[in-house]
Formats: structure tokens, sequence, C-alpha cells
């Protein structure tokens, strides 16, 4: 498209005219427009590069707004997301980007903006005006650049301004997983106080796997005789309630169960058998391992496990742990005792060997600390051997 520019004086000023092309969104002819003080000369440089901009596609294409735009995208990506990413982006957009930034004309909207957004997040951005996590602002940041990213691919802008911006940096926080004592004085308050809950907590403690895992259970992927489980699934919060899903990696695995494991898994199923003949309900064997339900039909609800975790850990007065760091404590634990990482990876549910090693970096420097103590003490003790048979030689 050849760009066209139009300059007219005004008094002392001159007002400058640019056609960018059809609007993307109405489809009606649009224009930009500047207004310079000044003489002539200066009028045409301005024009030179308001026609440039046009030419190059940086000018705005649509007099649409922020909030058009962020509607429009998450109308088309969401078909690609999972129910918890669906439930969360659009709770991110309705607390934040829009009552902020929504009436903003795209065609205004420059990365100075976004920054200062991002700046208030920080500072009251949070639940009655309380500081928001430099996280969820990140958060924040990437949806509002996927959204900006697929304007342009769209035609709607011609640059994306939220890659200029400065979201604030996220330091990785150090993985503190509860101690081996914490955990077992847990799981004794549940088992007093909560049995059901004392048995989550010992798959959880003993396998690794995460919490949509494991409410996702069903009775047949307990394998007793083979003292094992098979995860298939997860188990999430969506927009509309519950929603089964795949695993994270989108694929199943097997993971072997200790004995205490399985006692326990045995105990809770027998108790679930005595309800249901109680109340004269028929067990099903696809019923939820951990459910509210008589018969099992629905699972345990994400987010009220990880209120009755928190419940425990108050009544126990532990704390700074969260029902996470279970996770946390069956790696470190493995791997400080020398179980090799593909292992300890296929047990997590990690894609691959190189992800469990950039989370436990940490733990591996340690084993490799006292690899090299070892070494140190087999080299001396060598050594000691070398130089009493040479004092006995003749």
């Amino acid at each position: 498209m050849q760009v066209k520019g139009f300059m007219r004086q005004r008094g002392s000023a001159w007002e400058l005219r640019v056609f960018v092309g059809t609007d993307a969104v109405t489809g009606k002819k649009r224009y930009t427009s500047r207004t310079v003080r000044g003489g002539k000369r200066e009028a045409q440089r301005a024009l030179a590069q308001m026609v440039t901009d046009a030419e190059l596609g940086l000018s705005a294409r649509t007099s649409a707004t922020v909030a058009e735009l962020v509607e429009r995208w998450f109308e088309f990506a969401a078909r690609e997301f999972s129910p918890k990413t669906v439930k969360e982006t659009r709770g991110m957009l309705d607390r934040y980007v829009t009552p902020a930034l929504g009436a903003v004309s795209l065609s205004k909207l420059r990365a100075h903006d976004l920054d200062r957004f991002y700046r208030d997040l920080q500072t009251h951005g949070g639940a009655r005006g309380r500081p928001l996590a430099s996280a969820t602002v990140r958060r924040v940041h990437g949806i509002l650049r996927r959204a900006l990213g697929q304007g342009v691919k769209w035609g709607w802008i011609g640059i994306n301004p939220a890659i200029a911006a400065s979201p604030p940096r996220v330091l990785t926080a150090e993985i503190k997983p509860p101690s081996p004592t914490q955990v077992a004085a847990l799981l004794a308050r549940a088992q007093s106080t909560a049995p059901e809950l004392a048995c989550y907590l010992m798959l959880s403690a003993g396998t690794g796997a995460r919490r949509s895992e494991l409410i996702a259970l069903r009775w047949t992927d307990v394998d007793f005789d083979r003292k094992s489980l098979t995860i298939r699934r997860g188990v999430v919060a969506g927009p509309n309630g519950l929603v089964e899903k795949d695993t994270k990696t989108h694929a199943s695995r097997r993971v072997a169960l200790d004995d205490e494991v399985v006692a326990a898994l045995t105990a809770h199923r027998d108790r679930q058998l005595h309800h249901l003949a109680l109340a004269q309900v028929a067990a099903s064997p696809s019923s939820f391992v951990f459910s509210d339900e008589l018969d099992g039909a629905t699972s345990w609800y994400p987010d009220s496990v990880s209120r009755r975790f928190r419940k425990l850990c108050e009544r126990e007065a532990v704390t700074g742990v969260r029902l996470h760091d279970l996770r946390h404590f069956v790696a470190t634990q493995l791997l400080s005792a020398g179980v090799d990482v593909r292992t300890v990876a296929g047990r997590l549910g990690h894609r691959n060997a190189a992800t469990t090693l950039n989370v436990y970096a940490h733990v591996l420097e340690q084993s490799d600390r006292q690899a090299a103590d070892i070494m140190r003490r087999a080299i001396r003790s060598s050594g000691d051997s070398a130089s009493a048979d040479g004092s006995a030689a003749p």
C-alpha cells in the first residue's frame, strides 16, 4: 500500500494527516493525525516520519480498545487452554487488566503505560489494596503480551508495546521442604483426627504426585496385588466446576507403593465399603479414591485439600509448609539418598530428567559435595594403607 500524507497550515501550526488503511475491526478508513508547531520544514520531516511509520505498519490500525482486543483474544485462545488456565486467565483479565486498561485505545497504549500499570499492581493491586506479588504481576504481563501479540498478527496494531515493557523480576524462591520429623508429626495428627486426609498425605509423601493427580485417582487405578498405582489424569477447577484432564505431561505413569501406603489405602477402602454397606449403596470400582460423596461419584475439590492441610499445620504448629512442599520433600529425600535422577523424574511425573535437574540442582550440589568428601576419605585411606605397607617392607 502506497501511503499518502497531507499537511496544511492552521495559523502558526501545521496539521498533518496520514491514511493508515482500513480499520481492522470496523472496516472504515482510518487516518492518523498530528499537530506540529514550528516551521514548514519541521512539519515536513514529521509528516515523512508518519508516512514511514504507516508503511512499516507501526501505526495503530484500529480505534478498538484494550478491552475489545483482550476479549477477542481470550475467545480465540481459550480453546487451546486447560480448564484451569481458562479460569485463571479469565480472573486476571477481570480483576486487573480490564478495570485499569480496558478503556485505553490501542493506538495510545505504550510501554510506559504498561510499566506504570505493573508498578500500581505491585504497590496496591492485591486484595484490599495490598501489594500484588511480583510473580502474579509477571503472569498478568504474560497475558497482555500474548493478547497484544495476537493483535499484531490480526493487523489491529503495528507493534506489541508489551515487548518493550519492564515487568518485575521474579527471583526463584529457595525450596524448603518439610523435615521428616515434621512430616511424621503431621501424618500422626491427621491419622487421629482425619484418617481420609492421612491416607491422602501418605500417598503424597510417598509418591510425590501432584495434588491434581492424587484427587483424580479412582480405585481402578490402584493395584493392591502389585503394590502400585497408575496415574492417568488430573482433576482441576475449571470455570464451571471440576474438570478431569490429562496429566501435566499428557502421559500416564505407574508408581510403586511401600507397605505402609498400601495398608493406609486398604484401611481407607475398607472404611468406604463399610459406610456403603450401612447405607445399602452398591460400591463402584471406578469411584474416586478421595471423595466427600458416599458413592465416590465426585472427587475432592483441589483447594479444599489445601485448606485442610493448612488447618492441620496450624494445629501441629508447623509453619511455612504448603501442601505442594510434600512433593519437594519426596524429591529431596530421594536425591539425597542417592536415587538416580531419571528414577526420581519418573516418579514425580517430570517430562524428562532435565526438569528435575533444574528444579533440584541445590540438592545435587550437596550430594556432589558429599561425593567429594567420600573420595577424599577413600584416597586418604588408600594412602595410609600404602604407607603402612611400605614401612613394613624389608
